[in-house]
Parts: structure tokens; C-alpha cells; sequence
């Protein structure tokens, strides 16, 4: 905490400071290396490793896939428009009107899901790794701008539902909210 000019203590939000600070590039570059490496993968030893997986592990495989590619353009979209911010193109308020757009709860069943284990490991690492820094994104975008996501209601109307999850991300897909 410190003292503004009233006597007042005011509370430092530490994910504000970084996100609008210099220290925001390293994160900026994981995301974007992050995508780079997805990418790079997915079109190329992804897709000869795919080829070899059992019908179920190649289903299983697209679906991930899918997840791991919209969790992705997600995050960097939420990173863009943060480094739009810090670097003054955008004020925050026009960044905050904008990521509203931007879903950061793009889930993945991971080991729990039947034929987790049989896809192949780089691929595991860039699912768990995506999660990893869509959870770091997600409370920091939370800190900053409050609140949860506007869909954590439905999540937890609808709860698990592979049904629900899939029209969820085909809507993220195709832009409607």
C-alpha cells in the first residue's frame, strides 16, 4: 500500500503495475513464442504424429487441437491489446471495451480425458503449458479489470457438458458471443 496526497492509503495492484509497465514484455513474449511454437507444431510435426494415432487418439486430437488453437488467438489477442495499452495506442478504457470481447476460460479435459496419455508429448506440453498461462492471464486480467468472466454463470449452469464446451468454442470460433 501507499499514501496518495489525502492521507489515504491506496492498494497497489501488482498485476496492473506489471501488465502497464515495462516488466509486461517477457509475458508478451512468452505468449507470442507460445503461439509461434503451437503453430509451427500443428502444421508440421502434429500433423505427421496424427497420422499415427488410433482412430480415438486422432478425435481426441482434433478437439485439442481446436482448444489449444482458440485458447491461443484468445490469449493473444488479450496480449496485444494490453501492449496496445502499455505502449499508449489505446487508452485502458477503450482496451477494457474491447477485451470484453476476448475469452480467457477456454477449458481442456487434459488427463482426464480417455486417451490423454497416447497423444503425442509435445503436443501435451503445449496444451498444458497454454493452460498454464491462460490461468496466469485470466487472474491477472481479473486484478486489473475485475470481476469473472461473463460466462463463468453459464459454466456453472451448465457444468461439465462436452455439449456446452463445443458450442462454446465454435461460437469463440466464428465471433459470436
Amino acid at each position: 500500500m501507499i499514501e496518495n496526497g489525502n492521507g489515504r492509503a491506496t492498494t497497489i495492484k501488482l498485476a496492473e503495475h506489471r501488465v502497464f509497465s515495462d516488466s509486461f514484455k517477457p509475458l508478451y513474449n512468452q505468449g507470442m513464442s507460445l503461439v509461434e511454437e503451437a503453430a509451427e507444431y500443428l502444421d508440421g510435426d502434429g500433423r505427421a504424429e496424427a497420422k499415427r494415432l488410433t482412430r480415438a487418439g486422432a478425435a481426441l486430437y482434433a478437439a485439442e487441437s481446436m482448444r489449444l488453437t482458440t485458447r491461443l488467438m484468445q490469449l493473444a489477442s488479450w496480449l496485444l491489446l494490453q501492449r496496445a495499452a502499455n505502449s499508449g495506442e489505446m487508452t485502458r478504457e477503450q482496451v477494457a471495451a474491447e477485451k470484453s470481447k476476448v475469452r480467457l476460460d477456454t477449458h481442456s479435459p487434459q488427463e482426464q480425458a480417455q486417451g490423454w496419455s497416447d497423444l503425442p508429448e509435445k503436443f501435451q506440453s503445449l496444451v498444458v503449458r497454454s493452460m498454464r498461462l491462460q490461468d496466469l492471464v485470466r487472474r491477472m486480467d481479473e486484478e486489473i479489470y475485475g470481476g469473472a468472466p461473463a460466462r463463468a454463470e453459464e459454466a456453472e449452469l451448465f457444468g461439465n457438458n462436452p455439449v456446452y464446451e463445443q458450442i462454446t468454442l465454435l461460437k469463440t470460433a466464428f465471433g459470436h458471443r
